[in-house]
């Protein structure tokens, strides 16, 4: 993630074999397909030369064109947005040509110090995002400590498994000091702005009514107070849980979006620890499970009126995009140095051309075969 937010090509998980390679060795590297050559020859060498000019030329085109609309062939235009982490990636962000933010990651404020980050701090480092947009969407995911990320200072208790314990959404409501702060200050950003809020890791319904009865009374308490506060924030989840996904029918009825978490939603359906080099390859996004998943949260999304962005690494995934678009999907949120190519991947397509790529990606058995199926058929995202 660090990696592609930098535009950098990158594998990980490669095992303790590479510190067996010599310094100054000709090293090739396919961030695509995660191959890392050693000492390859002059005909490879070549050949990876000539892929990387022509990337080159592509990105460059792509960049050309960043700050017009993402509208396909035929006319149907989707929203291509960043996820961002503070002031500085949304200044990047919005050089990149994103159209607002999909998931504003909030953890910046608590992580790499020694105490919880006032109301006040946040309003402001909150405002100045937002500022940067305007009148663009900013999408404010609240807190989502817990799994790979801790907070020393909370001294929460030890956790077998912690990706399925006590984070995110859980933890926010067990903990009204960490929840409450935080409300109060998007609240306040989100006074005049276009800032939206939203839950990660829900999985029941009865999470989402209480966490927006938990925003209400901090909106009672500042309209008390005197204090401006938005009007009427937009409430969304995000959809990362398996639960949530086969439950989507009934969530829709509770929020007004929702953003898919592939991330997560790949590693807790397929059991497998995306941090763990062992089974990482298993947590793979394009798999059949998790992309019918996916549709069905659109189609229920859809069928009460309301709208689906995917904020996951999926969405910034050339080869992912003409599925994506294909099964509805109304937002794309991405690091914003993919934002250009995705955009202009978008631009080459028709409706109809990915609604039968993704229909028939939905088909198969294997990310495998996802990936060739795409390969084949639309070569625009290759």
């Amino acid at each position: 993630i660090l990696a592609r937010g930098l535009g950098l090509p990158a594998i990980v998980g490669a095992g303790s074999h590479i510190l067996e390679i010599p310094d100054d060795a000709m090293l090739a590297l396919d961030g695509d397909d995660g191959t890392l050559l050693v000492e390859p020859d002059e005909g490879t060498v070549a050949v990876y030369r000539a892929r990387q000019a022509a990337a080159v030329t592509v990105l460059a085109q792509a960049r050309e064109r960043a700050h017009e609309p993402a509208v396909t062939r035929d006319g149907h235009r989707v929203e291509v947005v960043a996820n961002v982490g503070n002031v500085e990636g949304a200044r990047a962000a919005l050089e990149s040509g994103a159209e607002g933010v999909g998931l504003l990651r909030t953890e910046f404020l608590y992580l790499e110090r020694t105490h919880l980050p006032d109301e006040e701090e946040q309003y402001r480092a909150y405002r100045d995002i937002v500022d940067v947009f305007g009148d663009l969407p900013v999408i404010l995911r609240t807190l989502d400590i817990g799994g790979d990320k801790d907070l020393p200072y909370l001294d929460l208790p030890h956790e077998m498994n912690p990706f399925l314990g006590l984070r995110a959404i859980r933890l926010c409501l067990a903990r009204p000091e960490l929840f409450k702060p935080q409300l109060r200050a998007a609240l306040r950003a989100g006074a005049g702005r276009n800032l939206k809020l939203m839950f990660p890791m829900v999985a029941t319904v009865a999470e989402v009514r209480a966490a927006r009865a938990v925003l209400e009374e901090c909106r009672a308490e500042l309209l008390d107070e005197g204090q401006p506060v938005a009007e009427r924030m937009k409430v969304g989840i995000m959809v990362e849980v398996p639960a949530a996904a086969l439950l989507a029918d009934h969530l829709a009825a509770e929020v007004d979006f929702f953003s898919i978490g592939t991330n997560d939603l790949s590693q807790y359906t397929l059991a497998a620890d995306r941090t763990n080099a062992s089974v990482a390859p298993l947590a793979d996004a394009f798999h059949p499970a998790v992309l019918r998943l996916v549709h069905d949260v659109i189609a229920a999304a859809h069928g009460q009126a309301k709208w689906v962005g995917l904020c996951g690494e999926l969405a910034g995934e050339p080869l992912a995009i003409p599925i994506l678009l294909g099964l509805g999907l109304d937002e794309f949120s991405m690091n914003p140095p993919a934002i250009p190519l995705a955009k202009q991947i978008i631009r080459a397509l028709t409706l109809d051309e990915a609604r039968e790529v993704a229909q028939a990606a939905l088909e198969l058995d294997s990310p495998d075969a996802v990936r060739a199926l795409v390969r084949e058929r639309m070569p625009a995202a290759n």
